[in-house]
C-alpha cells in the first residue's frame, strides 16, 4: 500500500497535476512492483501565501510524501527516489532541484483498509521488494 500527497503551488500542480500522477504512479509501479490499478494519490495546492520555501526552488517546486507499509528494501526505496525525479523531469518537466520526496513507512498493523486492519488482507503483491 502507497499513499501519496503532493504538494505546490496551485498554478504549478494546475498545469502539471496529470504529468506529476503519471509520473509518480509509473515510478511507484517500476520501483515497487506495485499493480497499474492501485493509484492513491492527493493533491493539495496551496495559494503562495500559504507554501513558503526557498526563492531558489522555483515556482514548481513540489513537496511529495509517500506513506506506505514497511518491507521494502533500502534499495527499492532508492529506486523510487531516482524513477520519481527521473520520470517527473521528464514528464512534468519540472527540475529535481525543485522536487522533495519523504518516505514514510509504518507497520501494516496500523493501518485500517476495506474494514479491515491491513494485517489481515491479502494484498495481491508483495511487499518485500
Amino acid at each position: 500500500m502507497a499513499q501519496v500527497l503532493v504538494y505546490g503551488r496551485r498554478e504549478s500542480l494546475a498545469r502539471h497535476r496529470t504529468a506529476l500522477a503519471d509520473a509518480i504512479h509509473a515510478a511507484i509501479m517500476v520501483s515497487l512492483t506495485y499493480p497499474a490499478e492501485k493509484r492513491f494519490q492527493r493533491f493539495i495546492p496551496l495559494d503562495s501565501g500559504d507554501f513558503i520555501y526557498p526563492e531558489d526552488r522555483g515556482p514548481d517546486y513540489t513537496i511529495i510524501e509517500i506513506s506506505m507499509f514497511e518491507g521494502r528494501s533500502e534499495e527499492a526505496k532508492r529506486v523510487l527516489i531516482t524513477e520519481l525525479f527521473a520520470r517527473i523531469r521528464a514528464e512534468a518537466g519540472i527540475d529535481p532541484h525543485s522536487v522533495e520526496i519523504t518516505i514514510t513507512e509504518t507497520p501494516k498493523a496500523n493501518w485500517g483498509i476495506r474494514g479491515q486492519v491491513a494485517t489481515d488482507l491479502a494484498l495481491g503483491y508483495s511487499v518485500e521488494v
